[in-house]
């Protein structure tokens, strides 16, 4: 039997200053469990240079292990990982940030856990056991706690973290649940695991503490929690 690869898709758009140090940790991780592994960077024509960083960390890992799979400009998460998924040749993909707010000292926990009843995904999760949200006031508390509970309560996924996007997938499953979602934007992460529970697939959660972004600036405005409730709301009434 072929040695499991996990593909790590990692969507950046200037981070330049975080790419080292979240490339290295993920190699650490998984040399430190001698497992298979790929980081597939999809920048979205970061000005910031992130594109010339990613290539010297290419010299560094090998271009084998980090993949730099650039799109011309900001499109979007859920077309990101589209994009990178193509790429992935890995059996499991896992979905991250590059803003620290994940810390990849979660990935091998995810592993594990998944191995435990070989599920489909396995998602981080702030809301559950020992997680939690750290570096946010609190009113960027409330409002991610509120935006979890409304869709909770409106789509019932029994999931306790709709909007996180640390998650491990097998790629197939992901594979299908991608195909089938229609939303771009913030609602994506949320209606890529309301479609997999829909879909039967088996979900569990890895509590994960959530650390606010070490350098740049938040990517959640006004308009995105606008956006959100929009999204449930038509959700709701296609799931």
């Amino acid at each position: 039997m072929a040695k499991e690869k996990y593909s790590i898709l990692l969507p950046t758009y200037n981070e330049r200053r975080n790419l080292p140090i979240i490339t290295w940790l993920i190699a650490k991780t998984f040399a430190e469990h001698n497992l298979d592994w790929e980081l597939i960077i999809v920048d979205d024509g970061s000005p910031d240079g992130t594109q010339e960083v990613a290539k010297q960390l290419q010299s560094v890992y090998s271009p084998k292990r980090v993949l730099l799979k650039a799109r011309a400009g900001k499109l979007g998460l859920g077309t990101a990982y589209v994009h990178g998924l193509q790429f992935a040749t890995g059996t499991y993909v896992i979905i991250m940030d590059a803003d620290f707010s994940h810390h990849p000292k979660f990935i091998w926990e995810m592993i594990q856990l998944q191995k435990t009843k070989d599920y489909d995904i396995v998602t981080g999760t702030r809301y559950a056991g020992n997680g939690g949200v750290y570096g946010w006031d609190l009113k960027r508390k409330f409002v991610s706690r509120g935006a979890n509970l409304f869709a909770d309560t409106l789509l019932r996924p029994g999931v306790s973290d709709l909007t996180g996007s640390f998650r491990l997938y097998k790629r197939q499953v992901l594979e299908k649940v991608i195909k089938s979602t229609e939303s771009k934007g913030y609602t994506f992460q949320m209606e890529m695991m309301v479609r997999a529970k829909a879909m039967g697939f088996t979900v569990a959660e890895v509590p994960i503490s959530f650390v606010d972004r070490v350098y740049g600036e938040s990517k959640l405005g006004g308009d995105e929690i606008v956006e959100y409730a929009k999204g449930v709301l038509s959700l709701w009434m296609k799931v």
